[in-house]
Formats: structure tokens, C-alpha cells, sequence
């Protein structure tokens, strides 16, 4: 259900809470405190360059949120690692997650990042232009259990 067009804004400290509770609708219950603590954390810590994070309003209510990390590359350039993303579960298959994901690469490309790596399903990664090849080069930082999930774009 959907009542307005979604607005895409940077995500701001007082949004812990909203940002909590979207994944807390998105994941099932076994994920959802981790991947939920990861938003947060991810939202309250200062790294340079800075973790991009942003979320998706309707109605002036947090409904959907993307966080960017940025990785160290081995060749020194810069990157980022797409995680977590969360659409809460009435706002789902309307578009809310895509305008999270490609609004956080074109704000990236800006910032002049070579990379982005996510993992993921490669069949929905892969409509972003992320492809498990290309990741071959940015070595996950941690065992995978499904290392055809590792993708870069």
C-alpha cells in the first residue's frame, strides 16, 4: 500500500528508531536484530570517506533504508560495500528499493568511488550492472557461505 511517491533523503541520528523498525518488517525474525544492528551502527559511526545512508519517507514516515560502507581497496582506490538494505513489508515491489539503490550509486559516483560490492542474489544485483566477474578483483572480507553472491559494479 502506497500512498505518496517515497522521498530519498541522507539518513540523520534521530532515524534509529524508524530505521530499526523497517527492518525489523523486512527480515524474518532470526535476521532481523543482527542486520538491524548493522544499519545502526553503521548510521552512528564516523569513517572518512563517510558511510553513505539513506532513506526512503512516505508521508514523512522512514519506510525503507541503504547503507554504503567504504572499503579500502588493495590498490588504494576507493570503494564501498552495499549493505544492509531494507524495505518495510507494506512498501515492497513499489519501486522503493531500487530508488534507494540507485540514488546511493549516483551519489557514490560523485564521490568518485571505482567500486561498489554488495552480496546478494546475483539475478537481482546483476539489474544494477553488479556481476560476480567483476568482484573476482575485490576479494570478499569474510568467508561466503554462497561466494557467487559476491558481486561488483
Amino acid at each position: 500500500m502506497s500512498l505518496a511517491p517515497a522521498q530519498l533523503r541522507v539518513a540523520a541520528l534521530e532515524d534509529l528508531g524508524p530505521i530499526q523498525e523497517v527492518y525489523a518488517s523486512a527480515f524474518p525474525a532470526e535476521e532481523r536484530e543482527a542486520v538491524s544492528r548493522c544499519a545502526v551502527q553503521l548510521l552512528s559511526e564516523s569513517s572518512m570517506p563517510p558511510t553513505l545512508s539513506l532513506v526512503a519517507e512516505v508521508e514523512d514516515v522512514v519506510v525503507g533504508h541503504i547503507a554504503f560502507s567504504p572499503v579500502g581497496l588493495s590498490d588504494g582506490s576507493s570503494g564501498y560495500i552495499l549493505a544492509p538494505l531494507a524495505v518495510s513489508a507494506t512498501f515492497q515491489q513499489q519501486g522503493i528499493g531500487r530508488a534507494l539503490v540507485e540514488s546511493g550509486l549516483r551519489e557514490l559516483t560523485e564521490r568518485g568511488a571505482c567500486v561498489v560490492c554488495v552480496y546478494g542474489d546475483p539475478e537481482h544485483y546483476g539489474r544494477y550492472g553488479f556481476d560476480p566477474e567483476t568482484a573476482r578483483a575485490y576479494p570478499a572480507p569474510h568467508p561466503l557461505q554462497y561466494p557467487h553472491g559476491w558481486q561488483a559494479l
